[in-house]
């Protein structure tokens, strides 16, 4: 990619952040189910892709990308709800009699790089961590698992828009 395309693409997914649609907890429900789905149709395409960039059979595939990832997803659309709520915290006397509230917020775009050798957890996991907190996300995948990268490619460009 061009050094201009980038900072496109940077500057597209911090004014799809500032627009404040990823803060709620509808959307990174939605986004998440999506990634899922598409994790879901296109799986047998990521077996074919890991067995071509690194010999893994689709036992070892799943066990160690693919099934590590859904068991994720699983995990954060069931606690999600918990984790955007804020949290009550003891506030000091000299502010008696108000009452103190902690409150996770997302922080922006992040960058995820991912590595060679578990270029498909590697990748998504953090992604599902990044949407779950408010984030848009920009991925870089590994170029030397170039058959996975290409289906992670598809995957995203099939389930999200370009924000």
């Amino acid at each position: 990619m061009e050094n201009t395309s980038l900072q496109a693409l940077l500057e597209s997914q911090q004014l799809f952040f500032t627009s404040g649609k990823t803060r709620g907890l509808s959307y990174r429900k939605e986004a998440l189910k999506k990634l899922r789905s598409a994790i879901l149709m296109h799986e047998e395409e990521l077996y074919q892709a890991l067995h071509k960039d690194l010999h893994k059979s689709a036992f070892e595939s799943y066990a160690t990308e693919i099934g590590f990832v859904l068991d994720e997803l699983r995990f954060h659309l069931k606690k999600l709800h918990k984790w955007v709520k804020p949290k009550r915290v003891s506030s000091s006397i000299v502010s008696f009699p108000a009452r103190g509230y902690k409150t996770n917020e997302p922080l922006g775009t992040v960058l995820i790089i991912a590595p060679w050798n578990y270029p498909f957890q590697l990748m998504v996991a953090p992604l599902i961590g990044a949407i779950s907190a408010g984030n848009t996300v920009i991925i870089k995948p590994s170029e030397i698992a170039e058959n996975t990268a290409q289906i992670i490619e598809k995957m995203v460009n099939s389930s999200f828009e370009k924000e």
